[in-house]
């Protein structure tokens, strides 16, 4: 499923749960976690608000940044590819991820197309192997 700048994947896990499959399914396709956010944390200790729990997972595959960067440099300030975990309103998980061909379309470089696919690929991968 797509929202035309994410890729949804609902899942029958548990939250927890579904954060250990994703960090093992993003290895899997060569994806290491550079940035952590607990927004429900971060909330709750800035603002005071109750958030049902959510975490942004910053995934790099470290070969295909650097061909994007080395293609085009400033396509550094779209990476690293977000994957968010998230308990949606209806109480299910849910893992949403950036689709990396919207960010293809914003930079008009062969080089970083052809990376955005195979990032498409991977995190798609990543996504199917977590139920």
């Amino acid at each position: 499923m797509s929202e035309g700048y994410a890729i949804l994947k609902p899942v029958s896990l548990g939250y927890d749960e579904a954060v250990s499959a994703i960090r093992a399914a993003l290895a899997e396709q060569g994806f290491g976690i550079l940035s952590e956010i607990d927004v429900a944390a971060t909330l709750k200790k800035k603002l005071g608000v109750d958030h049902p729990p959510t975490l942004i997972l910053g995934a790099c595959n470290p070969p295909l940044a650097h061909r994007a960067m080395s293609a085009a440099p400033d396509i550094a300030v779209l990476l690293p590819c977000n994957v968010v975990v998230r308990v949606n309103a209806a109480g299910g998980v849910e893992i949403a991820a950036v689709d990396p061909m919207v960010m293809a379309r914003m930079i008009d470089h062969p080089e970083v197309g052809q990376v955005a696919l195979e990032a498409d690929k991977k995190i798609r991968a990543a996504l199917a192997a977590v139920n």
